[in-house]
C-alpha cells in the first residue's frame, strides 16, 4: 500500500556541527593545545554555519578573511610544522579545499601589495581595474548587487586585510579607517555598522590573544626554568655522591 503524505516531505542532508568536528579531528589527529582549540572550533563553527546557509557563496575575500583570521590567531602556535595540518584539517572537515583558500587569499595580498589604498576602492567601486584582477572585481561587482548576499564577519575580516596589507599605517589611524570603511562600504552596498562592530571585535579578540601568548609563554619558560633547576640539582647530587648514582644504575660500588 502506497502512503501519500499530506505534505512534501523531503530529507536534511545538511550537515551537522558534530559532523563537521569529526571529520576534522578524523583528519588531524595530533592534539591541538587548549587554548588554541577554542580558537580552531569557534572557527570551524563560525564557517559550517555559512556555508551550510542557502545565500552563502564563495568568494576571495572571505578565502583572505579566514586565511588571515586563522594565522593572526595561530602565529605563536607549536610545533609550528602542525599549523598547516590544522588549517588543512579545518578546510577539508568543512568539504573544501584548503589550497583554493591559500590562492585566492595569496592572490588578493599580491593585489594590495601592488596598490595603494585609494587604487582598491576605486577597483571596488568599479571605477577603476588593476592588472590581471578583473575576476575579482567581477565578484566584487556581484556581491554589491546581490539583495541575497549573506555578509559574514569573516568577509569583513578579508577586506579588512586587504586595506591593512596596502597600508599598515591606516588602520592604526581611526579616523582615517573609519572614512575609508565608509567608503568600502557604499562601494560593496554593506553595513557600515555591522562592519564596523565585527572588526572591533576581531582587533579586541587579536589584542586578548596576544595577551594569552603572553601569559602562556611566561608559564611554559617558569616550567622549563623548574625542569632546568632540577636537572642540575640533580646532577649536583650526582657528582657530591657518585656512589648514589652508580648504585641507581645498578652497578655494583668499588669494595661491594
Amino acid at each position: 500500500m502506497r502512503v501519500v503524505l499530506p505534505y512534501p516531505f523531503a530529507v536534511n542532508n545538511v550537515r551537522t556541527v558534530s559532523e563537521t568536528k569529526r571529520a576534522f579531528y578524523t583528519i588531524h589527529t595530533r592534539p591541538i593545545n587548549s587554548i588554541y582549540r577554542r580558537v580552531v572550533e569557534e572557527l570551524m563553527v563560525e564557517m559550517h554555519l555559512l556555508t551550510v546557509n542557502v545565500d552563502f557563496h564563495y568568494d576571495a575575500f572571505y578565502a583572505l578573511g579566514v586565511f588571515t583570521s586563522f594565522h593572526r590567531f595561530m602565529q605563536s602556535y607549536r610545533p609550528e610544522q602542525d599549523i598547516a595540518s590544522i588549517f588543512d584539517g579545518l578546510c577539508k572537515a568543512l568539504q573544501d579545499d584548503p589550497q583554493r583558500f591559500r590562492n585566492d587569499a595569496e592572490r588578493l595580498k599580491a593585489l594590495a601589495s601592488r596598490s595603494s589604498v585609494d587604487a582598491i576602492l576605486s577597483w571596488l567601486e568599479q571605477a577603476g581595474s588593476i592588472a590581471d584582477f578583473n575576476d575579482l572585481q567581477a565578484q566584487a561587482n556581484t556581491i554589491a548587487h546581490n539583495s541575497a548576499f549573506k555578509y559574514s564577519r569573516l568577509f569583513a575580516i578579508g577586506l579588512y586585510s586587504l586595506l591593512e596589507l596596502a597600508d599598515a599605517d591606516l588602520v592604526k589611524d581611526e579616523t582615517k579607517l573609519n572614512e575609508t570603511l565608509k567608503r568600502l562600504c557604499a562601494a560593496l552596498n554593506l553595513s557600515e555598522d555591522k562592519v564596523q562592530r565585527d572588526l572591533e571585535l576581531y582587533r579586541s579578540n587579536l589584542e586578548k590573544m596576544a595577551q594569552a601568548q603572553i601569559v602562556m609563554e611566561d608559564v611554559l619558560k617558569a616550567e622549563r626554568k623548574k625542569r632546568e633547576d632540577r636537572e642540575r640539582a640533580k646532577m649536583a647530587a650526582n657528582t657530591a655522591n657518585p656512589s648514589d648514582a652508580t648504585e641507581a644504575k645498578g652497578e655494583p660500588t668499588p669494595g661491594s
